[in-house]
């Protein structure tokens, strides 16, 4: 943000405020930043709240014995073009696909992908569920625990197939296998436990595919870098729609703990993005590693408003 020609005053103030003095912080934000409420563009100021964590994973460097279901690599003929670079008016906009004879088309879907053998050679790691291992594409980066080398590593967002997440817990609801209230993470799991056959069906409704990249876990108590490159700091970021609100600014929630009317109002930044997050008034609640925000995000699905603080500008000259 300090790159940042209205936000360069604000970020040098704030490397003098002791971070760990409440009243010091509050004071700071009070001073120097204006709250603006966060609309959508048919005029309402409430979206949908979800969340999200960093999963953990059993897997191997080898394929073998329950280690099966293989997380990839990003393949070489993925082509991720930036369209600002020819439509300024596009930034942040980026299309993927590959060439084929002198065109470019779409990349393959999920199901194009997991139905031929066009990934082989570009496994990155093994692990022992389907499932789990899609919910960390839908996470966006997890940790793997390696039973053979009994060492942990991050996974973390390489790239991406180019389709927009569809969710399946949507499909499920669709199909009439379960209502709106009940499409958890949880009950998702145990529908594909009671529905094995079914499984591949469910996973291939949604189009999009996610690639990963390693990296070694320094330390523990760090969680995953976010789409600006900062490690997420858990229930303290959130993952926004980059189109209306500034990435790394300040963003004050207003909503309810997961699946309950206990208010959860608190000062978070916005430090990462989601293909399933669109809209202005919409956040994915980072809750961090761990079997408590795994459950904590698997049942967010909340309402709430959002003001982003945007520094205060000085007054006009007369």
């Amino acid at each position: 943000m300090v790159k940042k020609q209205d936000w360069k005053e604000v970020c040098t103030i704030a490397q003098d405020v002791n971070a760990h003095d409440a009243k010091a912080v509050r004071e700071f934000f009070e001073a120097f930043f204006q709250p603006q409420q966060v609309v959508n563009g048919d005029g309402t100021d409430q979206g949908l709240v979800t969340g999200y964590y960093e999963p953990l994973l059993h897997g191997a460097r080898k394929r073998g014995g329950p280690y099966q279901t293989p997380l990839y690599k990003t393949p070489d003929d993925l082509l991720t073009i930036d369209l600002a670079s020819v439509y300024p008016d596009l930034k942040g906009m980026r299309l993927r696909g590959k060439l084929v004879g002198n065109k470019i088309v779409p990349y393959p879907s999920r199901a194009e992908l997991m139905q031929s053998n066009a990934l082989a050679g570009k496994e990155l790691l093994w692990v022992d569920d389907s499932i789990e291992a899609f919910f960390l594409q839908v996470q966006g980066s997890g940790r793997v625990q390696l039973m053979d080398t009994k060492e942990t590593v991050r996974v973390a967002y390489a790239d991406q197939n180019g389709y927009p997440y569809k969710s399946i817990g949507r499909y499920l609801v669709d199909k009439g296998e379960m209502t709106l209230d009940q499409a958890s993470a949880q009950s998702i799991k145990a529908w594909v436990v009671a529905h094995p056959a079914r499984e591949e069906e469910l996973l291939d409704s949604n189009p999009s595919y996610v690639f990963f990249k390693e990296e070694k876990v320094a330390d523990p108590n760090i969680g995953p870098k976010g789409s600006i490159g900062v490690p997420l700091t858990p229930q303290r970021s959130i993952a926004v729609d980059s189109k209306y609100i500034p990435m790394g600014a300040p963003v004050f929630l207003a909503t309810t703990e997961p699946n309950s009317d206990v208010a959860l109002q608190r000062l978070m930044f916005a430090q990462d993005t989601g293909g399933a997050i669109r809209n202005p008034v919409r956040a994915d609640f980072f809750w961090g590693y761990g079997s408590d925000a795994q459950e904590k995000a698997g049942r967010m699905k909340q309402r709430g408003s959002m003001w982003v603080l945007l520094p205060k500008q000085p007054p006009a000259a007369q």
